[in-house]
């Protein structure tokens, strides 16, 4: 007679189990278990991310995996709590689902009277440890933790905005060095209340530039513009993000959000705002900004102006962020 399979998970550095591939399938359906917690059972020769089994659907079907005991060896170092002092001197070492995974442990006879809840059954045996490897959970102690997603900090989403910046500098160099060899009458260009002279002026001074150096500005601004667009519409990071390891995601699904909400109103809108703000005064446009990342400081989620009008969260980047949710048919 075969051994009913028993199944680990883990998550925070702690585990859970075992539990049957029905019970798995269960808290997988009512989402008390995530594709990106880990998980172990005999036949793995290591702890994988639950979606990479299920191929991230909410259901895991076993394929030709041998179902005996569990090999003790496969897992070490288990979080122990205090509190379960008093069980462990009858042999039960157990840690409820509800801890594990943060949530407000329920009384006992709550537990007892909720038959149809899964959680019942839902054990740490004393013998059965986990060891969790940090790359796989990719974040440290001082992290803001929403869900499934480590947040991105606040100082990484400066810096991946001043590279974005610096990297627009670096393309209208040329521009740039050709305008200071100009007499500009710069203030043209902060009368706020007549924008059809200061539009005027700027046309006077473009075709006084050398075409050489006009086209070079042209492309060069138009390469950079197109490359940010094609990483922002395929992995949801500027050049900025991508160097600095965060990305944009939908604050619903978390996962890449929208065309219209990544192309559309972090990217197109945006751009539009803050280039008319440093036009008028480049003291307005640094104002705004330092808003959007003092309104994310103070927010538990990390959520600036930027973030409420896309509902968008910037998190740090993870490989499963860039998987398509299957389609409900």
């Amino acid at each position: 007679m075969q051994a009913i399979m028993q199944i680990f998970l883990a998550r925070n550095n702690v585990q859970a189990g075992p539990y049957t591939l029905e019970q798995l399938n269960i808290m997988l359906a009512s989402g008390e278990v995530l594709l990106d917690d880990l998980i172990w059972h005999e036949g793995l020769d290591q702890w994988q991310r639950v979606g990479n089994l299920t191929n991230n659907q909410t259901v895991y079907r076993i394929n030709n995996v041998p179902t005996s005991d569990v090999n003790d060896s496969i897992v070490n170092n288990v979080t122990i709590f205090p509190e379960n002092n008093a069980n462990n001197a009858q042999g039960d070492k157990s840690v409820s689902l509800d801890r594990l995974y943060g949530k407000p442990e329920r009384s006992k006879d709550s537990s007892k009277n909720a038959k149809m809840d899964m959680t019942a059954n839902r054990h740490q045996t004393p013998h059965h440890n986990v060891s969790l490897n940090k790359s796989a959970l990719n974040k440290s102690s001082k992290d803001k933790v929403v869900g499934d997603l480590v947040l991105a900090p606040i100082m990484s989403r400066i810096l991946a905005t001043a590279i974005n910046g610096l990297l627009y500098i670096l393309a209208i160099i040329p521009l740039v060095l050709a305008l200071t060899k100009m007499d500009v009458d710069y203030s043209k260009f902060q009368n706020i209340q007549n924008m059809d002279v200061a539009y005027q002026y700027s046309m006077t001074l473009m075709e006084s530039l050398p075409s050489s150096t006009l086209m070079m500005s042209q492309v060069m601004v138009f390469g950079l513009f197109a490359l940010q667009l094609i990483f922002i519409t395929l992995r949801g990071q500027s050049l900025g993000k991508l160097l600095t390891g965060i990305r944009v995601v939908d604050q619903t699904t978390h996962r890449l959000p929208s065309f219209t909400k990544l192309v559309g109103m972090r990217t197109l809108f945006l751009f539009i705002i803050y280039n008319l703000l440093f036009s008028f005064t480049s003291f307005l446009g640094f104002v705004i900004v330092a808003i959007h990342y003092y309104m994310a400081a103070k927010s538990p989620e990390n959520i600036g102006w930027h973030d409420k009008l896309a509902k968008t969260l910037v998190v740090k980047a993870a490989s499963s962020q860039l998987v398509k949710e299957p389609k409900i048919k």
